[in-house]
């Protein structure tokens, strides 16, 4: 199957290109710069996917998902943690999965005490304040998370739910990393048009951006090269004004 690859953007351009179009894709070199973090950092944080707890709300019965989750509020040029709480959508953005409280297991001390963890949470407040022209005090609302979607089960989805909108302002997804798979296509389509690209993220720690409101997103399910199995790493952060998702009322 052909791989198409990645349309980054250059590190200057990240965020008109993201108001052009709904999405930029970053380098793993223009993330370290766009991020203002040594990128020597950001493998450290890797390990960590090492130490995940299996995903025991995938409704489809499979056992492929692994997932941390925290919660922050990113405001004025600082990170907050917020004291830890469940993840929940409305079943208008999962149809699979929403409408449930889902209590993941945080993540570790040792990752959030990564600078270049905090770098990113700060980098993806400054983008969002640029997309949607808000003052320097506005506060982002932020969901990070953690998944490992592995081949146990012979395939891996890492977006059961399907093409799909998350609820949110701004989606980041960072490849964190690819061992022993195929698959794992990223699909993006224009949620107003026929517009769409396709294209698979390799390289440890690039990125893509989406302004949730405008595109759609899924990835292809994973299958193992050999018997030996693989997976597939990411993080995923979600930003929001005014509230987490389930706290408007």
């Amino acid at each position: 199957m052909q791989a198409f690859p990645p349309p980054y953007c250059d590190a200057q351009n990240v965020d008109s290109t993201l108001r052009a179009y709904g999405y930029a894709v970053l380098s793993p070199a223009t993330v370290a710069h766009w991020a203002q973090c040594d990128g020597e950092l950001l493998p450290q944080l890797a390990g960590s996917w090492n130490d995940m707890p299996d995903d025991a709300y995938l409704k489809d019965g499979g056992r492929y998902r692994k997932r941390r989750h925290s919660c922050y509020v990113v405001q004025s040029g600082a990170v907050r943690a917020v004291a830890h709480r469940a993840h929940w959508q409305p079943v208008q953005y999962n149809a699979l999965h929403g409408g449930m409280q889902r209590w993941f297991e945080p993540v570790l001390p040792a990752t959030n005490d990564n600078p270049a963890w905090m770098q990113l949470l700060l980098a993806l407040g400054r983008t969002s304040s640029a997309l949607f022209d808000s003052g320097a005090d506005e506060a982002w609302y932020t969901e990070a998370h953690q998944f490992r979607i592995d081949t146990t089960d012979g395939i891996g989805r890492p977006t059961p739910e399907g093409a799909h909108r998350d609820g949110v302002d701004l989606v980041a997804v960072f490849l964190v990393g690819r061992t022993n798979i195929k698959g794992g296509e990223t699909r993006v389509f224009d949620a107003a048009g026929p517009q769409g690209l396709r294209f698979t993220l390799t390289e440890p720690w690039s990125l893509m951006l989406l302004d949730d409101a405008r595109m759609i997103h899924e990835s292809t399910p994973i299958q193992p090269l050999d018997e030996s199995g693989g997976h597939r790493d990411t993080l995923v952060v979600t930003l929001r004004r005014r509230a987490f998702q389930g706290d408007d009322a």
